[in-house]
């Protein structure tokens, strides 16, 4: 048996499956996809926006996974100028009206590196209100302006425990503006959220939500 069959033999099981000593960075090349693993995210849906005064997600929030992650890409609006936000639903999205207890904080640096802030941002946080929750501050309707980012949605089907969720954000301000919001909060049931709504603040937009499950 020669050096290469030897070395190939020594790291195969007997049931004819390499040993993990077998397999690094460098030695296997052809893999484009990977098993899911116990720790994996999985995608359960997405819905695109074209000039829409809302998206909603009234199914996927079950008791399967105790984290759900919502990814936001190219968020558009059609009105200069407004907020992106959202809020919760216990009753399969025929209110959107979960008690919530928030805050945010945000960095700030502008096109010409002649202005920057980092703040916290009352005047977007929530004191056990059932309004909506902002998840960015002011958006541009610009041609090329929109924001992305992604909110974290913990063990929404408990019946025990209140709601947490954790969002950043990137949008283009108004202003020529990078803004980077930080968003957390409760929503202050023990209910189980089973929908969610997107939308501006006012008016209409454009993009793409991504729902996860994360294991």
């Amino acid at each position: 048996m020669g050096a290469i069959t030897r070395s190939i033999a020594n790291n195969i099981t007997t049931s004819g499956v390499f040993t993990s000593s077998a397999i690094a960075n460098s030695s296997v090349t052809g893999i484009t996809v990977l098993p899911n693993s116990s720790d994996s995210i999985t995608f359960i849906s997405s819905q695109t926006a074209s000039n829409s005064a809302s998206l909603s997600f009234t199914s996927g929030l079950t008791s399967t996974y105790k984290a759900y992650k919502f990814v936001f890409s190219s968020i558009h609006p059609r009105t200069d100028d407004v907020y992106f936000q959202f809020n919760l639903s216990t009753d399969s999205g025929s209110n959107y009206n979960v008690t919530k207890t928030t805050t945010m904080f945000r960095a700030v640096h502008n096109e010409t590196d002649t202005a920057t802030d980092l703040s916290y941002t009352d005047f977007a946080d929530l004191a056990q209100s059932t309004s909506y929750q902002a998840l960015t501050t002011s958006t541009g309707s610009g041609a090329d302006e929109s924001g992305s980012g992604s909110l974290t949605l913990f063990n929404p089907s408990s019946t025990t425990y209140v709601k947490h969720f954790i969002a950043i954000n990137n949008s283009y301000f108004s202003n020529d503006n990078s803004v980077v919001h930080y968003v957390a909060g409760y929503g202050n049931t023990t209910s189980a959220i089973n929908a969610i709504r997107f939308q501006m603040a006012s008016g209409n937009f454009d993009g793409t939500i991504y729902l996860y499950g994360i294991k």
